[in-house]
């Protein structure tokens, strides 16, 4: 069953810019695993944890550092969530995470598709 759905568009460029202005940021929106990537991808990694928040209801509170994102060489990346995004995770019945996730063109973007177990 299908609880929530989101997408989100980042402009590298200009992403890439606001951390350049915000260092930051980084610290902020990224976990450690993430921080050592290169620029479209934590374009791409911000995108996610959007299109997440927004596959969640987007709901006040939630930590960006409690979302995330791995991807492994030929394999779907995938979503590990704790804390306030777990909570609310669970509060909607939320078993599982679907992401898609590109960047291309100067242009990352996210779907993320947030499944529940049937009833």
């Amino acid at each position: 069953m299908i609880i929530g759905v989101g997408i989100d568009v980042v402009d590298v460029a200009r992403f890439i810019a606001t951390l350049e202005r915000a260092p930051g940021l980084r610290t902020r929106l990224f976990t450690p695993d993430e921080r050592h990537l290169p620029p479209a991808s934590l374009a791409a990694r911000f995108a996610a944890k959007e299109a997440i928040a927004k596959a969640l209801g987007a709901p006040a509170g939630m930590s960006w550092q409690d979302a995330t994102v791995r991807r492994t060489a030929g394999a779907q990346p995938v979503v590990e969530v704790v804390r306030t995004v777990a909570a609310r995770a669970q509060e909607l019945g939320v078993a599982r995470f679907h992401l898609s996730i590109s960047h291309d063109a100067g242009i990352a973007s996210a779907v993320a598709i947030a499944e529940g177990d049937p009833a």
